[in-house]
């Protein structure tokens, strides 16, 4: 939808790096890029451009905006302690180079088995709960 989105919030201009709307979801997606590691402030920069996403550009039966922050680095307990896995706001790493392909490979395997087990987890307690 748009590149270097400018949003103005009490006369201050802002940017949304990159705006996408996603069909399936029916949810504007925003993107901000970083370069470095991430850092707990960027959590707040993304609030502000969700909200604003939410107040002013969603509409009628469109879900809540999402927010991905890229960043070269993850900070695992910076995310955890944010709590991230709770909103709308989604931390992923970002590669400057390839890395060698057995890396590339024990992550992807690494990452479907963290997939499967929450999966599981999810099936669980949809079970516990009578859901199915």
């Amino acid at each position: 939808m748009a590149r270097q989105k400018r949003i103005t919030i009490d006369r201050r201009d802002y940017y949304i790096d990159l705006l996408f709307y996603h069909r399936r979801l029916k949810c504007l997606v925003a993107i901000d890029l970083k370069i470095g590691e991430f850092e707990a402030a960027y959590k707040g920069q993304m609030e502000l451009y969700l909200r604003y996403l939410e107040k002013h550009e969603q509409l009628d039966g469109e879900n809540t905006p999402i927010g991905l922050i890229l960043c070269t680095g993850k900070n695992h307990e910076h995310v955890e302690l944010l709590q991230l896995d709770k909103s709308n706001i989604r931390v992923a790493d970002y590669l400057t180079l390839l890395p060698p392909k057995e890396l590339l490979a024990a992550r992807l395997h690494r990452s479907i088995e963290i997939a499967r087990q929450r999966l599981s987890l999810k099936e669980g307690q949809e079970v516990a709960r009578g859901d199915r």
